[in-house]
Order: C-alpha cells, then sequence, then structure tokens
C-alpha cells in the first residue's frame, strides 16, 4: 500500500480527499490538522494534530508514519485577512510549505502542492502550465513562493493549481461560494457578487479525482485542474440561485471596486486543460452537473451558514 499523508484535512479539499482515500485500498491515509479532528467517521488511529509551521510537530508526525506521498492542502486562503496580515499569511503560506516540503525531501517522499489561479495576474487567461505567474496580491504572492519552494525540492514533486473550488463535506468548517450563496438566500438574506470578475469554478470532488490520478500515474510537473466553463461570479451566483430554487433577485450585481477589498483579485483567471485531460484522463462536470451533485449531497451533510468566502 502507497503511505499517503495529507495536511490542512480538515478543509473541503481535504475532507473531500480524506472520504476518497478511505475507500482505496491500495492506500494507507493518514490524516493531518493544525486543529483537532472535524472529520466526521474518520478513525482517530488516522487523524494527528500537526502545526505545518512547527518543525518539531512535523518531525514527529513524519517519523511516525513515514509517508511515501505527501499533499499539502495546509493553506491560508482568505485574500483579505492575508493582506492585512502579511506576516501570518507568510508564515503559514511560505515557512510552512518549506517545512513539510523538507522533511519530505528528507524522507524521499513525493510532495503534492495545492495552488491556486491567484499566481496570475488575470489579464490573459485562460492560462496554460507553462504561463509565466504574475500575482496581484500577498495571497497569490505567498503562493507562488509555495510554487517555488515545491520546484527546489530533491524528491519528485507536483504543483496542482485550481479555481474557486465548491462542493460540501460531511463537516464543513467554512463557507465556500456554494454554501454561502444557498444559505443566504435560504433565508432571505440580500447579497452583492461582482460582475466584473470571471473563474472556472470547480467541483471539489473532481479536484480530489484529478490528484488522486496524479498519484495513481505516477506524474510529476504542474498541472492545472479547475472546471471546465468560464463564467462570472455573479453569474455562478445566479446559476446556484436557480439549482436550488431560491430568489435570485436578492442577488445584486456590483464591480469589483465597490467594494474597497484590501486584496485585489484577477479580472479573469481560468486554465487550458489540454494537460490534465491527456495525461490524467481528467473530465470536470461541468457548472450544472457540479451543482447537481452538490445539490444531491447536501441533504445528507451538516452544512452550516458561514462568512463569505474569498472569491
Amino acid at each position: 500500500m502507497v503511505k499517503v499523508l495529507i495536511t490542512g484535512a480538515n478543509g473541503l479539499v481535504g475532507q473531500t480527499l480524506v472520504r476518497k482515500f478511505l475507500l482505496l485500498s491500495q492506500f494507507e491515509l493518514l490524516a493531518t490538522s493544525a486543529s483537532e479532528c472535524k472529520i466526521k467517521g474518520l478513525d482517530t488511529d488516522r487523524f494527528r494534530q500537526m502545526d505545518i509551521t512547527s518543525a518539531e510537530q512535523i518531525k514527529t508526525v513524519f517519523d511516525e508514519f513515514n509517508p511515501e506521498v505527501v499533499i499539502h492542502c495546509a493553506a491560508m486562503t482568505q485574500v483579505d485577512p492575508c493582506e492585512l496580515n502579511p506576516d501570518l499569511c507568510d508564515l503559514v503560506n511560505i515557512v510552512g510549505v518549506r517545512l513539510v516540503g523538507k522533511a519530505s525531501e528528507q524522507i524521499g517522499a513525493k510532495f503534492i502542492y495545492v495552488s491556486t489561479d491567484f499566481v496570475f495576474d488575470g489579464l490573459k487567461g485562460p492560462y496554460s502550465e507553462d504561463d509565466q505567474p504574475n500575482p496581484v496580491s500577498t495571497y497569490g504572492w505567498s503562493k507562488l513562493q509555495g510554487e517555488y519552494i515545491t520546484r527546489s525540492l530533491k524528491v519528485p514533486w507536483v504543483i496542482v493549481r485550481t479555481i474557486l473550488v465548491y462542493g460540501v463535506t460531511l463537516s464543513m468548517n467554512r463557507s465556500n461560494l456554494v454554501t454561502w450563496v444557498r444559505d443566504s438566500l435560504s433565508q432571505q438574506k440580500p447579497i452583492r457578487v461582482v460582475n466584473d470578475q470571471f473563474r472556472m469554478p470547480t467541483l471539489v470532488d473532481d479536484l480530489a479525482d484529478g490528484i488522486i490520478s496524479i498519484i495513481d500515474r505516477n506524474k510529476v510537473g504542474i498541472y492545472h485542474l479547475s472546471g471546465p466553463e468560464m463564467i462570472s461570479i455573479y453569474d455562478f451566483a445566479l446559476k446556484i440561485a436557480k439549482i436550488f430554487e431560491l430568489d435570485d433577485s436578492l442577488i445584486t450585481p456590483i464591480l469589483s471596486e465597490s467594494l474597497s477589498q484590501p486584496g485585489k483579485r484577477p479580472v479573469s483567471t481560468g486554465f487550458v486543460l489540454d494537460l490534465a485531460v491527456d495525461e490524467l484522463d481528467y473530465s470536470p462536470r461541468n457548472i450544472q452537473e457540479g451543482l447537481l451533485m452538490v445539490q444531491n449531497l447536501i441533504g445528507e451533510f451538516s452544512v452550516s451558514p458561514g462568512i463569505p468566502p474569498a472569491c
């Protein structure tokens, strides 16, 4: 069996990966997070608390489990808090990557780093894996530094960039765009959504399947994994309202500049998915299919309202 360690396992991507790996007999899994386990149904022997900014905690966990593959999902991902607290952002998104990456290097473990479309400036998307990053925010800059650290490791490495991830898990510890729109409109709360930013929203299950395919096929390098359709964030919110049969008149389109957000967002990102399709057999669901899947799952999971996500 291949021993896989996941950091940031309490998050949306981490929990989804855990759920999928537990169904695959060829993997032995250890989930880690800085906080106590929030993954319902996970055996205690498959979880360890681990702060990615603590070399001592990382060494303890790595010495015990000796992973062959490390999937680094842990990150500070909220754009505005990163802009307002760059030291904390650097600690988590740069120092944390360096410590986990070096621990992986010391035992010869493959290192898979989950990155973001925010490493690009959004001026000429959709982007291929070969396009030159040029982040416009502290968050994007910190994630790009994590990419540079990953590329410097003397072990097989993979950078997985993704975009506007959405979905549900058994235990939601933070809202994403779909759950925020659904919860707000269900409570008859008006919301404002930008109509001048364009993304290719990614169903979390598709992202997780792509990462598992990378491991199964023993791939290395950079891969872009997102949904297949470009859409404005406002139009995406309208589609969410329609799927859940909610009142879309509560959604007001606004320009990004009217929000006065501390962290700048790229205007239009999007990915060229040809490499993932060809090498990973990546076949992401379109927006309609993805939202219908979320609708089917949402009744089974405990989904609580959350703060607006950092789109």
